[in-house]
């Protein structure tokens, strides 16, 4: 069973029905018990980083989410959730992030005519291998809705990256660790790929 974390920041029913699309059961819960006993679990988010962070916290998810990675159970995050495992972001000055994993998350730059968000399909490079992308071909194309972007601190667990105004890191992965900048549940086949890998992963485990 999949664990989707349910903190109030939206983008969970998409989430959902991709994965009992792909026959996985899962769990949409923020119970304790349920998450710690889930075979892998998804941290999705769309919203501000610091009121995620303080949704995590006032829910009490914060000690649960660093057991379940430090017992080295798959853990996915999507969108917002992969900004909020690093340190902080330039959106929410003075707000701390999860910290599991060390980068800086910026906003875009103004006036290269980009618009901010950025929204819509843009094209994967993969720096380095990652178990997200096996079968998938560099510059297939995923679906992104963000303003801020990740720049990782240590590149080499960057396994994708991608570019509007400036190179950012799209996903990364670090042991049990994985994270995606944007939205395999909206990315058509490329994205549910993606998905059936990382219930591969969780079946492996």
């Amino acid at each position: 069973m999949i664990a989707i974390i349910d903190y109030d920041a939206g983008n969970i029913k998409s989430v959902e029905k991709a994965f009992l699309s792909l026959g996985q059961e899962t769990a949409v819960t923020r119970d304790p018990d349920v998450i710690l006993s889930a075979d892998g679990v998804i941290l999705p988010g769309v919203g501000a980083f610091g009121v995620a962070m303080g949704q995590l916290k006032a829910y009490g998810l914060i000690p649960v989410i660093e057991r379940c990675v430090g017992e080295g159970k798959p853990f996915l995050g999507i969108c917002l959730g992969l900004q909020l495992l690093f340190e902080g972001s330039e959106e929410s000055p003075g707000t701390r992030g999860l910290g599991l994993l060390k980068g800086k998350v910026l906003r875009f730059p103004e006036g290269n005519g980009l618009r901010i968000p950025h929204i819509g399909w843009n094209d994967l490079k993969f720096p380095h291998p990652g178990r997200l992308f096996r079968g998938i071909p560099e510059g297939a194309y995923v679906y992104f809705v963000h303003s801020y972007y990740l720049q990782a601190e240590d590149e080499r667990i960057v396994t994708a990256s991608a570019d509007y105004g400036v190179c950012f890191h799209a996903s990364v992965e670090q042991g049990n660790l994985f994270a995606c900048q944007f939205h395999p549940e909206k990315s058509s086949d490329v994205g549910m790929r993606i998905l059936r890998n990382f219930t591969e992963i969780v079946r492996e485990k």
